[in-house]
């Protein structure tokens, strides 16, 4: 994967517009994605390892009948954070917040936390 140089300008347009392909290049090739939810709790993380896996998962979601907000975002030195919000078709809301940190070649781990509607 080609990597962007990484904004939080340009992080929110590609989650804003659902453009997974722009996403994806963001990450390096090594990257590892952890997700912590309900039902991947911090004791048993869902955990996603390369650009690969990570893209696939990047097209699953961004695919979804859903909008997606950038609600802040930091960038400082090799160090991101973010908080994204979700709502799906039918009102249920996702709040995730997540941090990273940067290598030469784009995310190389990152964590979520999110919190979905019950």
């Amino acid at each position: 994967m080609t990597n962007t140089k990484l904004t939080i300008n340009g992080l929110r347009k590609a989650v804003e517009t659902r453009n997974a392909a722009s996403l994806k290049s963001y990450y390096a090739d090594d990257a590892v994605l952890t997700i912590i939810d309900n039902d991947n709790p911090p004791s048993k993380p869902r955990t996603i390892k390369g650009a690969k896996e990570i893209g696939d998962f990047l097209d699953d979601v961004y695919s979804r009948d859903m909008t997606h907000t950038v609600e802040m975002g930091l960038i400082e030195g090799n160090s991101l954070a973010f908080v994204q919000g979700c709502k799906y078709g039918d009102g249920t809301r996702v709040i995730a917040s997540s941090t990273a940190e940067l290598g030469p070649k784009g995310i190389v781990r990152q964590t979520t936390v999110q919190a979905w509607d019950n």
